[in-house]
């Protein structure tokens, strides 16, 4: 009975040395900024990976999120941008393919957490989007990511797709392009393992390909 007596003392002191810890963590690491004439929240930092280090940058106006910077790997450059709406949800998610301080692709989840689409602009411009890719949803799921079902691409810059993409268990079906830019596909490939296998071409007034080639495998 003694002995267990112990344990129980042990563990108590070991589960309030762990809470002491982590209230110093937090104490270290979650750092507010005040307005200096409005007295409002405008800054809060936070340790987001617990590892004792502020790696997140909240600009708030109150109590109210509006924008958070996240550098997660720690090296001094930003890699995450989250956005939030008047209500404080989070709306997307911005991050950098090219590894750059900047932005160039953001994601738009659903409200159960499930991204619908990845907006992408080649030049870091979130007024100049030129792909959008689109994913597959579970609605009885949440937070999770399906695969990526089709995609559109501005390749000239006009502001509308000229390319479009399907896909089928996160591999290529199906590539349309618009060559005379007139906003209709007017060639069309089909893959199968990744390798055409059928090209169509000269579609009608109603879209339909009157033109068709089998590939060869």
């Amino acid at each position: 009975m003694k002995t267990a007596r112990l344990q129980v003392v042990s563990v108590a002191l070991m589960l309030t040395a762990c809470a002491d810890r982590e209230v110093e963590r937090l104490r270290a690491t979650t750092k507010a900024t005040y307005d200096r004439h409005t007295g409002r929240l405008i800054v809060l930092t936070f340790d987001r990976n617990h590892n004792g280090r502020i790696d997140t940058w909240t600009e708030m106006q109150g109590a109210r999120p509006i924008q958070s910077r996240t550098d997660r790997d720690e090296d001094g450059k930003i890699d995450r941008w989250e956005y939030y709406d008047q209500e404080g949800r989070l709306v997307k998610v911005g991050f950098s393919r090219s590894g750059s301080e900047k932005p160039d692709a953001w994601a738009y989840s659903d409200r159960l957490g499930n991204l619908e689409r990845v907006e992408i602009s080649s030049t870091g411009n979130e007024s100049k989007i030129d792909r959008w890719e689109h994913f597959q949803i579970n609605p009885s799921a949440s937070g999770l990511n399906g695969p990526l079902i089709g995609a559109e691409e501005d390749s000239n810059g006009d502001g509308k797709p000229d390319r479009w993409e399907t896909y089928e268990h996160g591999t290529i079906r199906t590539l349309a392009f618009d060559q005379d830019f007139d906003g209709k596909p007017d060639r069309r490939l089909t893959y199968r393992d990744a390798a055409v296998i059928l090209i169509e071409t000269e579609p009608d007034a109603a879209g339909r390909y009157t033109k068709r080639l089998d590939v060869d495998q």
